[in-house]
């Protein structure tokens, strides 16, 4: 099943990539996915290089676009200070509402009754 999650992501993300390397002012030079527990994305700021966690191909396409937008405006600043939120309120002014419905959504239902 992983796989099949992990193709999904790769066929919807450079599609997204390209939209919003154009619209940040940034140039990713490499993508990839893995399996991470504690985040949704990360960036290496001194290769242009973002990843995905691969549990994001269980979410709805808009919350990968805000995952995608938020790393690359890492690659104008490092930190989630005041300069990095004002990028994204430039971007993608509805990047809180966005954020809030990643994290509210459950990846799984724990508790099955039958």
């Amino acid at each position: 099943m992983n796989e099949w999650y992990r193709s999904e992501l790769k066929n919807i993300t450079p599609d997204i990539v390209h939209k919003w390397e154009s619209k940040v002012g940034v140039k990713v030079n490499d993508w990839r996915i893995k399996l991470m527990k504690t985040k949704w994305g990360s960036c290496t700021i001194e290769k242009n290089r973002i990843w995905l966690n691969l549990e994001l191909a269980k979410k709805p396409v808009h919350c990968i676009e805000y995952i995608i937008v938020h790393e690359m405006v890492h690659l104008l600043e490092r930190h989630h200070n005041d300069v990095f939120k004002r990028f994204m309120d430039q971007y993608l002014p509805n990047w809180r509402f966005l954020k809030d419905e990643l994290n509210r959504i459950p990846l799984q239902h724990e508790n099955w009754k039958y």
